[in-house]
């Protein structure tokens, strides 16, 4: 594990050695101190501050890239090189450029590449996708998101966290929280054939974008629609995605893991939206499988590089950049 920071404290390190057939044998980071502690209080053997020794050392199979994303391509590419299948963390990289790199050296090479998406996996998100497509509320007409946050005390306080630092996360909040509902409406729908948005920051307290509203096409008919803002008071606060059907609606969280809701002619019910110990258990599982040859991963370089070639597209004109 290249990257040993808050992201893999719990929701995903401890699962790579609870999951059968996985164990995870080496962290790396630079301040080999950090590194050492999380080693110790996770049991974890081997200890890096160096990515290249971590990758070329024999006993490693696999490597997780959990670092910022401004790295991702970097460490990918060079995992890809030792012949060694890359787990990366979402979004896969600063930008879809970087992502069609990735995949080509994933080519190149004949080594697989799997990224964080693991709403893919987790049994609640399944639950709806399965709702959807055994017609619980009938065809699917459109969906709209709704993710409003307030802006931290350190953001406002001026000590800005990397996530807001479009050099190192390709953007603001929006590539770091939209990019799973993002990808996810990617495994139900399909590739976006459509994109129309506008991009702003209002807040003024960093140069990434803080406010976004885009239009989603897809190639099926299904349009969606989201607002996402990351500078509202916290009585604003909504994290909601509703799915609107001929017969019905499904109305369920993202982040918030609340119930599932669904409403059509058999009355209005709900369904719990399962919030597993460490979330990225189911995904990792499937990860294991597929390099076993026992089964597949639903998130894979190909389909991840799809989502941020969205995301690219939406914030293009803010940034001045060509998706």
């Amino acid at each position: 594990m290249i990257g040993c920071g808050s992201v893999t404290e719990v929701k995903s390190g401890p699962a790579f050695s609870k999951v059968k057939g996985s164990r995870l044998i080496a962290v790396m980071r630079r301040d080999r101190a950090l590194a050492e502690d999380y080693a110790r209080r996770h049991n974890v053997p081997k200890v890096y501050s160096e990515a290249h020794k971590l990758i070329n050392d024999e006993e490693i199979n696999a490597v997780y890239v959990a670092t910022p994303p401004g790295s991702h391509a970097e460490y990918a590419i060079a995992t890809l090189k030792a012949g060694k299948p890359v787990y990366i963390e979402k979004p896969m990289a600063l930008n879809y450029a970087e992502c069609e790199r990735i995949n080509n050296a994933s080519e190149k090479y004949g080594v697989p590449v799997f990224v964080a998406y693991y709403r893919r996996a987790l049994p609640g998100f399944l639950k709806v996708k399965e709702l959807i497509e055994t017609g619980t509320i009938g065809k699917v007409l459109f969906f709209h998101i709704q993710l409003f946050k307030p802006a931290s005390e350190d953001e406002k306080a001026g000590k800005l966290p990397w996530r807001v630092d479009p050099a190192i996360a390709g953007g603001g909040h929006f590539f770091d929280l939209a990019s799973h509902q993002l990808d996810y409406f990617d495994y139900l729908f399909g590739p976006v054939k459509k994109v129309r948005s506008m991009v702003r920051n209002n807040g003024g307290l960093y140069k990434a974008e803080d406010f976004v509203t885009a239009e989603l096409e897809y190639n099926n008919g299904i349009t969606g629609t989201g607002t996402w803002c990351f500078n509202v008071s916290g009585y604003s606060y909504r994290d909601t995605i509703e799915f609107i059907g001929e017969k019905g609606s499904i109305k369920f969280s993202t982040f918030d893991f609340e119930n599932i809701v669904i409403t059509n002619d058999k009355g209005r019910r709900e369904l719990i939206n399962e919030r597993p110990e460490h979330v990225q258990y189911y995904l990792i599982d499937k990860i294991v499988r597929s390099l076993e040859g026992t089964g597949e991963s639903p998130s894979t370089g190909m389909s991840a590089a799809r989502t941020s070639k969205v995301m690219d597209e939406i914030v293009a004109e803010y940034y001045g950049t060509t998706a």
